[in-house]
C-alpha cells in the first residue's frame, strides 16, 4: 500500500512538473486559445475581442511603452527583478503596503496559466510557469505572448483588439500617444480608458514618452 502510495505520489509530481513545460513549449510556437482571465471576465459578462498578431506587426512605440510602464530591465533579469523585489521588501519593513514586483515574464505566466487576483498563494505558483517561460522561449516570444493576451480593457484582449476598439487602427500604426496611453490603463484596465483617458492616466502616459526612448530592447 505505502509503495502504491508513494508510485502514485509520483506520478503525480511528475504531471504536475511536465504538463505545464509541455504547455509553455507548445506556446513558443501557437498562440495560446485562451487564458483564465478572459475565461472570468467572459462569465462577467465583459465579453472577448481578440486578434491575434505577431510582433512585427505591433507598434514598437507600443512595446517600448509597456516595457517602460511595466519591467524597465526585461532583457537584465531571467524572469525575476531581484533590484524590484529588494525594493519592494525595503519599502515594506519601512511600514508602506507590500506592492508587487512582478516583471513582464511573471505578468505572462500568470496571464496564461492562474487567477488575477494577487495572493501568496498566486504568487507561489507563478514561479514555476516563470522559470519555464524564461528557459524555453526568447525574450521576444515572451513580449509577443503578453502583447497579445494582457488585458486592455473590458473584453479587450492584445494589442490589435485594443488598438482597433479604442482608436480605430492597426496596432502597427500606433502613434507614441496612443501607445503611451495603452501603457498607461495597464495597472487598472477596467477602471481606465485609453481613449478616454482622466488626468492621472494622462499624465502616466506622459511620463512614460519621456523614458519609452531610454528603454533597452536589444533581447527583442
Amino acid at each position: 500500500m505505502r509503495r502504491r502510495i508513494l508510485r502514485l505520489a509520483l506520478w503525480g509530481l511528475a504531471a504536475a512538473l511536465l504538463l505545464p513545460a509541455a504547455v509553455v513549449l507548445a506556446y513558443r510556437f501557437v498562440p495560446p486559445p485562451a487564458t483564465p482571465l478572459m475565461v472570468i471576465r467572459s462569465i462577467e459578462g465583459h465579453g472577448r475581442s481578440r486578434a491575434w498578431v505577431p510582433l512585427d506587426r505591433i507598434s514598437p512605440f507600443l512595446v517600448r511603452a509597456v516595457i517602460a510602464a511595466e519591467d524597465q530591465r526585461f532583457c537584465a533579469h531571467w524572469g525575476f527583478d531581484a533590484v524590484e523585489l529588494r525594493r519592494a521588501v525595503h519599502d515594506w519593513r519601512d511600514g508602506g503596503r507590500l506592492r508587487g514586483a512582478s516583471t513582464l515574464t511573471q505578468q505572462t505566466a500568470k496571464n496564461l496559466f492562474l487567477w488575477p487576483r494577487s495572493d501568496w498563494l498566486r504568487k507561489a505558483l507563478e514561479v514555476y510557469p516563470t522559470l519555464l517561460i524564461e528557459l524555453l522561449w526568447p525574450k521576444r516570444r515572451t513580449v509577443e505572448v503578453y502583447l497579445n493576451v494582457v488585458e486592455f480593457g473590458p473584453g479587450l484582449y492584445g494589442a490589435e483588439a485594443a488598438s482597433r476598439a479604442l482608436f480605430g487602427r492597426a496596432a502597427a500604426a500606433l502613434t507614441p500617444v496612443q501607445a503611451s496611453l495603452l501603457a498607461a490603463v495597464l495597472p487598472n484596465p477596467l477602471g481606465r480608458n485609453a481613449s478616454r483617458p482622466e488626468a492621472h492616466v494622462a499624465a502616466r502616459a506622459a511620463r512614460l514618452r519621456g523614458v519609452m526612448d531610454q528603454v533597452d530592447t536589444a533581447c527583442l
